[in-house]
């Protein structure tokens, strides 16, 4: 689920957290980048279990509705197209999601079900629900693109459900964007069951594996460790800049990407600087990509020249 970018993103952000916390408690640092890495699994879970609970709460709506005392033929008689949609019957029935959310432990649409009622109303005033509800047809194909399009355009884009996420932990704002995207290519991958032992979700692993994980402990405890050192490396190189001028944010970025240069000879020097930089156009100011870009292209040509970077392997200059 995660890559790389996003790595250096929580890396980052926990290092920038650090310094305005005035801590220097490395192990209990590094334990709160972890949690907030694992707490995406969450977010997952919490995204993708939404459609299930919308969905279950307009059949409860509709079973009430029909067992009422005075009950219209239309009560009585609904339009069930979307409880009935394939995909989102084959989500309810995934043993994958369901064994998921027991194990983490995801409870937060029981506990606050009336954003499930909100995301509900949001749903069936969209157009999309009616021009869905409205067409005869009745295909797989089409229930999936509906419920790609539900997720895409009604539910991940709600402003309520964002705040809500934002005050249940705001570690969780920078990583909506890379669930939504992962639960929307997982919901355009749904194919129609050929047996009863489909399970429409596979559960993504959090890291694409071992080396990931130990990226995201090496990234920090080797910045953070070698801060001043790496620090040393750019304050010599902007002699027209006095180092409190520099955005805290930047110098972290900085010395992020200095230290990817010196300590991880594995990792190409383009792809470094190219991360940075998009890192820095979304995060900080401006103007600090390029002046960012302007000093790690002179830090690469002293490197160069005075064999201080050391590379491993092909193509990684």
């Amino acid at each position: 689920m995660l890559n790389r970018r996003h790595i250096r993103v929580k890396v980052m952000q926990s290092i920038y957290a650090m310094h305005q916390n005035g801590s220097d408690s490395l192990d209990k640092e590094e334990k709160f980048l972890f949690q907030s890495i694992e707490n995406i699994q969450d977010l997952y879970l919490i995204m993708l279990s939404a459609l299930v609970e919308i969905r279950n709460s307009e059949e409860e709506f509709l079973d009430r509705s029909s067992k009422k005392h005075l009950a219209t033929a239309l009560e009585r008689n609904p339009n069930r197209k979307f409880v009935n949609n394939k995909v989102l019957h084959l989500l309810a029935e995934s043993n994958s999601l369901s064994i998921a959310i027991e194990d983490r432990r995801v409870y937060n649409w029981k506990n606050n079900d009336d954003y499930i009622l909100i995301l509900l109303d949001a749903v069936k005033e969209s157009e999309l629900y009616k021009e869905y509800m409205d067409n005869e047809e009745n295909s797989f194909a089409q229930d999936r693109d509906f419920v790609v399009n539900l997720f895409t355009e009604v539910i991940a884009p709600n402003e309520k459900l964002y705040e809500y996420l934002e005050d249940h932990k705001l570690t969780w704002v920078d990583d909506i964007p890379l669930v939504n995207t992962m639960v929307a290519k997982q919901l355009k991958q749904i194919k129609e069951p050929k047996d009863e032992e489909y399970d429409a979700i596979h559960i993504p692993k959090l890291y694409k594996d071992i080396d990931d994980r130990d990226f995201v402990r090496n990234l920090f405890r080797k910045t953070v460790l070698n801060e001043k050192e790496l620090s040393q490396e750019f304050t010599d190189k902007t002699p027209n800049w006095d180092a409190e001028r520099i955005a805290e944010l930047d110098a972290i970025i900085l010395k992020m990407a200095i230290c990817e240069f010196l300590k991880f000879p594995s990792i190409p020097v383009k792809v470094t600087i190219n991360e940075y930089l998009e890192i820095a156009k979304e995060y900080s100011t401006p103007k600090s990509s390029i002046f960012i870009n302007g000093i790690l292209d002179n830090l690469i040509k002293d490197y160069q020249n005075s064999n201080k970077l050391v590379k491993t392997g092909r193509g990684l200059m």
